[in-house]
């Protein structure tokens, strides 16, 4: 049974056992130019007549009072009575460490009752629950609230509670109960098909944790991982990316494209009478590599916006060379081949099957649209036909430009967004936002606001905050953040936590019961009590403060809110028995796929049609663009980038030779269709190496299939509730309980992608992405 149990896991996806990781859903990143495809049926749709929660949406967003708190009883965030004040969060590390040792001693105990075997899955559930759902809210305060003294509190227990987890992750004892639950046929039949993944999500990351390994490796393992973590947050630090500025001539930036700034910026050279220091990342440089029709001051900001330091260098490196050391103590032949096990990819070998048919398939419109630029450089410079395109004449030639909607559109308030996403969900999945008073204390800055997800019966699946403008403090880009996740509580069985009656009373461990307690419901046409799915939304879009009239977003941003709703669906609706497979707790090369897939409903006029609410707009079917050749360049450079993570994190890095530059050099020498710059050394800005390690690929690989499924399912009809329901129910519902190839390959109808083998994983490869279409080679 165990060999069996065993088979099954290797073929799945796999979550952390104690860990918040994979909770946290930042969206990418890229170069990549997001142009809508128009190819859809754009068959007319008459415009919804609007409803009261239309107008209660639009006011809500867009009027300032529109979140006012109700009056009451205060509270703290989130609702949890408790979280009142930052010392709270040192309380509740001390609570739950306690709740958390007894939930351990009575999984240790388990053997000595046959009743108790059968709840050892559960209770470790419950374990990780438990934990998660703290260092989750810790997590996600660091990164959110506005005061220094919560985000001091948050760290500290952050800290505190990452400890105990590493323990936890290589503690034998319950590896072995865990085993002895896997091998017995009674006891592992007996589990719901979520409750056997769970148990074998659990036995595959205690696998991956040096269990087997003597107490000296396991120790090893635990003080690996805690380096692994400290290098992370260092080589995170945006603090210490400052480069030194590129130092350009007045004379350089003659014909400057954009009068408005180069007036001012040859005005400070000349008020000064001193050349002018511009700083990589700045709006000065942005503007030189769009504008400046000369190439040297073009060049002079690449290599300074391009180049590291050896310190920065040394930490990257150290960070690669330490996740390799612990894959070997594993027993892997690299950090790759550790973290592919459980992803859908299986394997470094598979993902190098997608990268290069996708490399193969992108190549020659890339070529192409290459040619049309050195077209373009050519007759700017009067030079030799087909002069080479540099690094810094990509964005001079093909400026980069803000995505635009495929058609004409009204004013997109934030209100108006939400609404038109609201009526999305409600003609895809029968479900609709409706606003949510809060109490005061209930959220950490008066722009939040909280939605309710709520069913046609009237039932609420979930809670979302929308923390979406910047402020001082506050983390640029986008992120999805799991605050509680759904789980069955009410066969918990808390009393069997409990060795006396004292430890029931002990008022601390009532601190923490309490803690757990908010957030449940029964859930119509399910048995039991369950958890709901609470999210927050962090976004840093400009504040509207002194702003006349609500805040209108750019496409960009409306794209990006389109995204992280995406994840937000997948939690409300992935609401499983198990807390460790509930919603975005899935293999991280699947969990990007309906985000994805819902930015590209917005492709759909008829999906777009959704957001006019008087219907007087006269929503029409023209793009509004050109064809933009330079997608297939960005998707070229992102092809290129996945590729060097793979071999960062392959058996190279343990070489005491490895050199990251020199890898980067030599991959983008043989590969690159724009000539990699001697003596720059960028991959120290590629921050995705942390988070995404060995996982990079995730993104074009969750494209490529949203492209499919897009195409395939939603394109004809993207309003059908028939559709919606089937990916719902196909994929959604199921969070990481099921095998994302059966689940992929049922919605699509095509059997011969369950396997999702090296066959297979070649074949996405050469899928389409969105928009793909062959350049016409002309100027």
């Amino acid at each position: 049974m165990l060999a069996r149990a065993i088979k099954n896991a290797l073929t799945k996806a796999s979550r952390p056992v104690f860990r918040f990781r994979g909770h946290v859903h930042a969206k990418m990143a890229t170069n990549n130019r997001f142009i809508p495809s128009t190819s859809a049926r754009a068959a007319s749709t008459a415009t919804l007549p609007p409803t009261s929660d239309d107008r209660d949406l639009i006011a809500f967003f867009d009027v300032p009072s529109g979140n006012s708190a109700s009056s009451g009883t205060s509270t703290g965030i989130f609702g949890h009575p408790s979280l009142t004040s930052p010392q709270a969060l040192e309380s509740i590390a001390d609570a739950v460490l306690r709740r958390a040792r007894l939930l351990t001693e009575r999984v240790l105990r388990a053997p000595q009752s046959r009743s108790e075997m059968f709840k050892v899955v559960k209770n470790l559930d419950r374990l990780s629950d438990l934990l998660c759902s703290v260092v989750d809210l810790a997590e996600f305060v660091r990164n959110a609230h506005p005061d220094p003294k919560w985000v001091e509190s948050a760290n500290n227990l952050y800290e505190s509670l990452s400890e105990f987890m590493n323990v936890l992750n290589t503690h034998v004892g319950l590896y072995n109960v865990l085993k002895t639950v896997l091998a017995d046929p009674e006891l592992f039949d007996a589990l719901s098909k979520e409750g056997q993944e769970t148990a074998l999500v659990f036995w595959r990351d205690f696998e991956k944790c040096a269990i087997d390994l003597p107490d000296a490796h396991r120790s090893r393992f635990v003080s690996l991982s805690t380096e692994i973590l400290v290098l992370g947050r260092q080589f995170m630090n945006d603090e210490l990316r400052v480069r030194p500025p590129a130092v350009i001539r007045a004379e350089e930036l003659d014909g400057l494209k954009d009068q408005g700034m180069g007036i001012r910026l040859k005005n400070q050279a000349f008020w000064t009478r001193r050349d002018l220091q511009v700083y990589p990342g700045s709006l000065q440089a942005q503007m030189i590599m769009r504008s400046a029709p000369k190439e040297e001051p073009r060049r002079k900001v690449y290599i300074a916006s391009n180049s590291s330091t050896e310190e920065e260098l040394y930490l990257l490196e150290k960070l690669l060379r330490t996740r390799g050391e612990l894959a070997r103590l594993v027993g892997s032949q690299s950090f790759a081949h550790m973290e592919l096990v459980g992803k859908m990819a299986k394997s470094p070998e598979n993902v190098r099957h997608f990268l290069d048919a996708l490399m193969a398939r992108n190549r020659p419109n890339a070529k192409r649209a290459l040619l049309k630029l050195s077209r373009r450089k050519q007759a700017h410079l009067n030079t030799k036909p087909n002069p080479v395109i540099q690094p810094w004449d990509r964005d001079y030639y093909c400026p980069p430009e803000p995505p635009a909607p495929p058609i004409p559109l009204p004013r997109l308030t934030l209100g108006t967004v939400f609404m038109g996403l609201s009526r999305l969900f409600k003609h895809l999945y029968g479900v609709t936002l409706r606003p949510a008073n809060v109490v005061p204390g209930q959220v950490w800055h008066p722009d939040v606001r909280k939605l309710e997800v709520v069913d046609e019966d009237n039932e609420i699946l979930g809670f979302i905050y929308a923390d979406l403008f910047d402020r001082r403090g506050k983390p640029g880009g986008a992120a999805h953040y799991t605050v509680s996740c759904s789980r069955r509580v009410d066969d918990d069985d808390e009393s069997g936590d409990y060795t006396s009656a004292e430890a029931w009373n002990d008022p601390r461990l009532a601190f923490s019961r309490e803690f757990g307690s908010i957030h449940r419901m029964r859930r119509r046409g399910r048995e039991g009590v369950y958890q709901i799915s609470v999210v927050a939304l962090l976004c840093d879009f400009t504040s509207r403060s002194g702003a006349v009239g609500p805040k209108t977003l750019e496409w960009y941003q409306v794209l990006t809110l389109a995204h992280e709703m995406g994840h937000a669906m997948h939690s409300m609706f992935g609401q499983t028995e198990y807390h460790s497979v509930s919603g975005t707790r899935c293999a991280t090369d699947f969990v990007e796929l309906p985000s994805i897939l819902m930015e590209t409903f917005l492709t759909s006029p008829r999906v777009l049609s959704l957001f006019d609410i008087n219907g007087k707009f006269g929503i029409g079917h023209k793009s509004n663009h050109d064809e933009d050749p330079c997608h297939f360049i960005d998707t070229h450079s992102q092809i290129l980038l996945a590729d060097l993570d793979q071999i960062y994190h392959s058996e190279a890095v343990l070489s005491p030779a490895f050199d990251s530059t020199q890898a980067l050099a030599t991959l983008f020498g043989s590969q690159s269709l724009i000539p990699y710059v001697d003596g720059t050394s960028w991959q120290t800005r590629f921050g995705h190496l942390y988070p995404y390690g060995a996982t990079y690929y995730s993104y074009l690989f969750d494209r490529t299939i949203a492209s499919r499924v897009w195409s395939k399912l939603f394109a004809g009809n993207p309003l059908s509730r028939e559709t919606g329901e089937r990916f719902k129910g196909e994929m959604l519902r199921h969070g990481g309980g099921k095998d994302p190839w059966v689940m992929l390959s049922s919605l699509l109808n095509a059997p011969e992608l369950e396997s999702g083998d090296a066959r297979v994983m070649r074949e996405i490869g050469n899928w389409k992405l969105e928009n793909e279409g062959a350049i016409p080679d002309r100027h």
